[in-house]
């Protein structure tokens, strides 16, 4: 019987697709996923299945949405004597952890608009490797903790230091919108503990990016468990 995997090797699977509009160029999409190497057992396969969907997913995404806004604009700057604008979407990951038989990443799409305007768009995904499925927020916590309401309030207080601080800017109401935008889904682990973050301009200004607030393992042990 083969043992659990405890840790997963990857190395970059990438490529290239540009599109053309009266064979000029007009949007171009760059894709950079994991991929199991070797991919010998079922976890491994189901992973890289996995991320082979989701590189043709974000490239099918591009032709049907972006291509057609490309071509518009292509053709309003010409109609205009404007330099041709070349749209760029980008589709790229990071692995934050990698002990223990958990394995997490997360992957992050930008998209170069007209103007310049940059829209992030970012998704975590956690892999139980004994079982080869998706690891659950909640299985990080003791039963009946009450994690997600301890959760909040780990993430409210950072947000209140960081107004008073003057180092970060939120949207009015914020601890409302922490809430009605939590997604359970939306985290990765890393060495220093868990890892939740919000959309782009969910809680905030798009000067901040992709929000980000981490739990310290030493709390989610410690306090949680209370």
């Amino acid at each position: 019987m083969k043992e659990p995997l405890t840790q997963l090797h990857t190395e970059a699977m990438t490529t290239e697709r540009e599109w053309t509009v009266e064979e000029i160029p007009v949007l171009t999409a760059a894709v950079s996923l994991p991929e199991p190497v070797p991919a010998a057992d079922r976890t491994s396969r189901r992973i890289r299945r996995y991320y082979q969907l989701q590189c043709r997913s974000f490239l099918r995404y591009c032709e049907t949405y972006l291509l057609p806004l490309a071509a518009e604009e292509y053709q309003a700057a010409l109609a205009a004597s404007q330099p041709l604008p070349r749209l760029r979407a980008e589709l790229t990951y990071q692995v934050t952890y990698n002990e223990g038989g958990l394995w997490s990443l997360y992957t992050q799409s930008r998209e170069q608009g007209p103007g310049g305007q940059v829209s992030l768009l970012r998704r975590g995904d956690t892999w139980d490797l004994a079982s080869g499925y998706p690891a659950a927020l909640s299985s990080l916590f003791p039963r009946r903790s009450g994690w997600k309401r301890r959760l909040l309030e780990t993430v409210e207080a950072e947000v209140r230091q960081r107004e008073a601080a003057g180092v970060s800017r939120y949207h009015e109401g914020v601890r409302r919108l922490l809430r009605r935008h939590f997604n359970p889904q939306s985290f990765y682990l890393t060495a220093e503990g868990l890892v939740v973050f919000y959309p782009m301009y969910a809680i905030a200004p798009a000067m901040e990016g992709i929000p980000t607030f981490l739990v310290p393992w030493e709390a989610i042990r410690g306090e949680y468990g209370e």
